[in-house]
């Protein structure tokens, strides 16, 4: 029998045991809630935008507009990965079944135009999110709901196939949208452009837009939820600007210029080398380094294993052991930087050094036959001398590549398909990307492979990811503590052919959907990680990603009158919902 999910008729609901704040909870405790409002916070990105919907496959939507213009039922609270706290719903109930989930809407929460926010809102929108039009992340949930209708005046109830604790939570988090604003034609909806401006229920309203340039938000005075405690404290500032750049370069010289009101950075040989100009000296600037808990993710370059080249694991096994980690490590970073060694490492959530034991063995056994080696006897990356010869891991990748059949003739590498050519898709102005990528050809010319780096417009990059139109390409899963449902977006069986989805290596495993399933199944916080391990040795041993580093700090220089809650910070660190979400300007 599965344990039946915490109910809180009133203020949140927790996966396992109780939701850590009481029903008369005022704020997050990673909040400010005395926090003074006011100012404008610039924020900078490298690139365009050509959309203001960012729950479509078409267009190009700046970061995060997602997360400040669009509200949903329930909200998390980022220091508990498995709790969600009333948004748009006041209360929510879980029947004993777990198969339904009834939201009960919030009777004073309004769109940013003053009308109410209806079940008729809360329905279409999860409606219009299943058409195909729309992005892949929110079709998966779509097929697994086979009702949704209105409960009483403002009540939402969906029904779902079969048992799934986390899916019915995570049905509270979807976008909420306004029907009527669609209404007269509903094909819109899928049609990137700035013409319409979303209608919303966030403390935010978009002002202002450049196309290309720059996207205003102000903050709403009439924003129906400043006091309810899910938002006290939050959303401080009174105009956030999101800056458009061509290049990295122009982005930097803006920010110490002072036109920026923060700078995220990524690379720790900048970070040690570029921010000494004279507003840091000055004390105008600070350099804040914001440590974290949530999982490394998987970021490097992806091999698409619906390519026949990359459907061979020794293949791809050859690939990572050309790969010279520690050499290009030090060369873009200097001060060497720890390697991803798994999906989920750096959080509780990795696998452990070693054969699976105990509930992570019992879990994976099941799928032993379809399981490539190293996920159950264990999965180590090759470590080099740093010397960019790396004549060890050429010498692993060229007895790899004899044993899948390849050969070297007149020095070009030839396989089953004929000889090795493929490209390495790269997105224009990733300068730090292009480095490791050049570096890494070289490699592989060694090995005799004809490799090319193609660098797109942020469009056309999009496009060619979306429809799986790439060879190995450049690309960062971003993991959280509570994986679930999305998942099966992820890694699952239906991205393998449907496009959108974020399985770009296509992997196609029977243990990958074994391991989701028994992690959506769990009864206990125990069984639950062990099925997340299950699935980081699966995804690791498949050899789909030649991973690069991780910082398990964030490097963020900002306005020295900016601040946040140092004392106090989410378990997440610097990640959605942090800033500009939390912090303040100091008077």
């Amino acid at each position: 029998m599965v344990p039946s999910l915490t109910i809180a008729q009133s203020h949140g609901i927790a996966l396992y045991g109780e939701p850590a704040l009481p029903e008369d909870f005022t704020h997050l405790p990673h909040v400010n809630p005395d926090a003074p409002k006011g100012g404008t916070f610039a924020d900078g990105q490298v690139g365009s935008f050509d959309s203001l919907n960012p729950h479509i496959l078409q267009g190009r939507v700046p970061w995060q507009l997602r997360f400040l213009v669009y509200e949903s039922l329930m909200g998390r609270s980022y220091g508990e990965p498995f709790t969600l706290y009333g948004l748009l719903a006041n209360s929510v109930e879980v029947n004993d079944a777990q198969t339904q989930v009834t939201y009960q809407l919030n009777p004073a929460a309004r769109f940013s135009d003053g009308t109410p926010v209806t079940p008729e809102d809360v329905i279409w929108s999860f409606n219009i999110l299943g058409q195909p039009g729309a992005h892949g992340r929110y079709r998966t949930a779509f097929s697994k709901v086979t009702e949704l209708v209105q409960v009483g005046e403002f009540g939402v109830r969906f029904t779902i196939d079969a048992p799934d604790r986390e899916l019915l939570m995570s049905l509270g988090l979807r976008p909420i949208m306004k029907k009527a604003q669609w209404a007269a034609d509903e094909s819109a909806f899928f049609r990137s452009g700035l013409e319409v401006i979303p209608i919303t229920t966030a403390p935010y309203v978009i002002t202002d837009v450049d196309a290309g340039r720059f996207v205003e938000l102000s903050r709403d005075p009439d924003y129906w939820g400043a006091d309810i405690p899910f938002r006290r404290g939050t959303m401080n500032v009174d105009t956030i600007r999101m800056e458009f750049f061509g290049d990295a370069t122009a982005h930097f010289e803006a920010f110490k210029a002072g036109l920026l009101s923060t700078k995220r950075e990524t690379n720790a040989a900048r970070w040690e080398r570029d921010y000494d100009f004279p507003a840091v000296r000055a004390g105008d600037v600070t350099l804040s380094a914001i440590p974290h808990q949530r999982p490394s993710g998987m970021r490097g370059l992806v091999m698409n294993t619906r390519r026949a080249l990359f459907a061979d694991w020794r293949v791809r096994e050859a690939m990572i052991q050309a790969f010279n980690f520690e050499y290009i490590n030090g060369v873009v970073n200097g001060t060497p930087q720890p390697r991803i060694t798994s999906y989920f490492s750096n959080s509780p959530l990795g696998m452990l050094p070693g054969a699976a034991e105990g509930r992570v063995a019992d879990v994976l056994a099941p799928y032993a036959p379809d399981l490539l080696p190293g996920a159950i006897d264990g999965y180590v990356l090759p470590e080099t001398n740093g010397r960019a010869a790396n004549r060890r891991g050429l010498r692993a990748a060229t007895a790899l590549l004899d044993e899948a059949g390849y050969t070297v003739d007149n020095g070009q590498l030839v396989g089953p398909e004929g000889p090795v050519v493929f490209e390495i898709l790269l997105p224009n102005g990733a300068s730090e990307m292009a480095t490791i990528a050049d570096i890494y050809v070289e490699a592989l010319k060694r090995l005799g492979m004809t490799v090319t780096v193609a660098s797109v417009d942020d469009a056309q990059f999009k496009e060619r990811q979306a429809a799986y139109d790439f060879d190995m390409i450049w690309y960062t899963w971003g993991l959280s503590l509570s994986p679930g449902n999305e998942q099966r977006g992820y890694w699952g069986i239906d991205g393998v052919e449907t496009p959108g989805t974020r399985n770009l290596m296509g992997a196609d495993n029977p243990a990958i959907e074994g391991m989701i399933s028994a992690m959506l199944g769990a009864g206990s916080q125990d069984d639950y990680i062990a099925a997340v391990r299950g699935l980081d040795r699966v995804l690791t041993s498949g050899r789909y990603v030649v991973p690069i580093w991780h910082t398990p700090v964030s490097w963020l220089a900002h306005d020295a009158r900016l601040t946040f809650p140092q004392d106090r910070l989410p378990i997440y660190g610097d990640w959605i919902g942090f800033q500009p979400d939390i912090w303040w300007f100091e008077q």
